[in-house]
């Protein structure tokens, strides 16, 4: 009982300094839940914020257990989180969660709940891992796509299920390799020719699921004989535009090569190419004609549909408020000289924040701005090299320019707060494997919270003065 009483006092104390150095401000809030070895739902809560140096933060404030993951359990579970450290919701200002439809569901998710307590707490989630989800998913909604992504998975299972498998693919492709550089085909240099593994592709995973197929295509062949045997703010909003643009590329230009590179790599392998000047028969049994070419089938049903869809997706989820609060962002970055700074973006993003300046305060704001622009501009060595906009506000401080430029530096604050990544939360579920296993699966949910607090954030840990923890712990015991 003395190590839990001791325990629960440091994560105690550590939480209070956490408080303490947020002194009231508004946060930003990072949430992700998940289900552990002992089969309970459980949700972690990481606050954002600007602290007195202006150095942006993200700290571990607790995680709670949760009955279930619908709606109503997790924004009271976020609720009562926040509440337990006399946080308000009205002090959000910026929401990322995983992954899962229920955390930000646009109809009824924890994120249009809260914005309904504080229409300042945007939804902006890292764009690359949103812009994954959303890809997947999407395509997934295709019945013949969703098809395809279950018999690679049914593939990958079949192989990783026995070590047998696994160690004769392996043998596989390095038979396979050696062919190749005898008869030239692949040359030997460093980095060159590594060995790939088949690894299962994940939603979450930026990139897991191009990874995924890219090694399924190169090691296919040793694939079959097996079986036959037995993841800056500028850059996310070009990402975006980008991939706009890509997909609209590929819906009126893509479909003949990716047609091309489709057929050789089944001639390649030895697999049967449908014919496309035939009529296409869907179903099994090819009792009726759909009264289309294959051709027309596979393009015009398959391809052409899953891009629409896509591409009226990506416009949906990515609307024009997280649209001005990036650019907004990227305004204000003095990188290059500003070179993406625009007066009418900056007040776009103000106005995405009603409740911090009134009108008289916008004005001078305006005025405090442009001189603002010309200061950073001068040269000056603190300013100049800093590497971007999370740089900002530590330079201001340490500068005594907070006062001079107070409505700046608010703006700055707001935007930094805004989550734009998860790692910081899912770091938390990963220390949960350290500290609760299969030999400590017993934990109780108050003992795991606080030594997951006392653990992620040792560094604020080790600042708690001591002969304040002594002292609770000895009111503790007397109690």
């Amino acid at each position: 009982m003395i190590q839990k009483d001791i325990i629960n006092v440091c994560a105690k104390e550590t939480i209070k300094a956490i408080i303490g150095d947020l002194n009231g401000y508004c946060f930003g809030i990072l949430v992700d839940e998940s289900k552990y070895i002992s089969h309970k739902e459980y949700t972690a809560l990481v606050l954002r914020y600007c602290d007195k140096n202006g150095e942006v933060v993200e700290l571990f404030v607790g995680l709670v257990h949760v009955s279930d993951t619908s709606t109503c359990s997790l924004k009271e579970a976020i609720c009562s989180l926040l509440s337990e450290h006399s946080l308000s919701p009205s002090q959000i200002r910026g929401q990322s969660y995983d992954g899962a439809s229920n955390m930000w569901g646009e109809i009824s998710g924890p994120k249009t709940l809260i914005m309904k307590d504080c229409s300042s707490a945007y939804y902006l989630h890292c764009f690359a891992h949103q812009l994954q989800l959303t890809l997947v998913a999407i395509a997934k909604k295709h019945l013949h796509v969703e098809d395809f992504f279950c018999h690679v998975t049914n593939v990958l299972n079949v192989i990783g299920g026995s070590f047998k498998r696994r160690d004769l693919l392996r043998h596989l492709q390095a038979e396979k390799l050696e062919q190749l550089l005898e008869s030239s085909e692949v040359h030997i240099g460093r980095g060159l020719n590594q060995e790939r593994g088949l690894q299962r592709p994940g939603d979450t995973r930026w990139g897991s699921h191009f990874k995924t197929l890219d090694n399924f295509i190169v090691i296919f062949s040793s694939i079959v004989r097996v079986l036959e045997r037995d993841e800056d703010i500028v850059n996310t909003v070009e990402f975006l535009n980008i991939t706009k643009k890509r997909l609209q590329d590929m819906r009126e230009s893509g479909w003949k090569s990716l047609l091309d590179d489709v057929s050789s790599f089944c001639v390649m392998h030895d697999i049967l190419i449908p014919k496309m000047d035939v009529s296409y028969f869907p179903g099994k049994w090819k009792r009726k004609s759909s009264g289309v070419y294959y051709s027309h089938y596979l393009r015009v049903d398959i391809f052409y549909v899953v891009i629409v869809v896509q591409l009226q997706e990506l416009n949906d989820r990515f609307d024009v408020v997280s649209s001005d609060l990036l650019l907004g962002m990227t305004s204000l970055n003095l990188v290059n000289s500003f070179v993406n700074f625009d007066k009418g973006r900056i007040m776009t993003l103000v106005n995405c924040y009603p409740n911090e300046l009134d009108e008289v305060q916008i004005r001078d704001l305006s005025y405090q701005r442009d001189t603002y622009i010309v200061h950073m501009r001068a040269g000056n060595p603190k300013f100049s090299n800093l590497q971007g906009i999370s740089h900002l506000t530590k330079a201001l401080v340490e500068a005594n320019l907070v006062e001079t430029y107070s409505y700046v530096y608010l703006l700055v604050k707001l935007t930094l707060i805004l989550p734009v990544a998860t790692a910081t939360v899912e770091r938390a579920f990963s220390s949960m494997k350290q500290i609760k296993n299969e030999e400590r699966n017993s934990m109780g949910d108050q003992y795991l919270n606080d030594c997951l607090v006392c653990c992620i954030e040792r560094d604020v840990f080790i600042n708690v003065v001591e002969v304040s923890v002594l002292k609770k712990v000895r009111h503790s015991s007397v109690k």
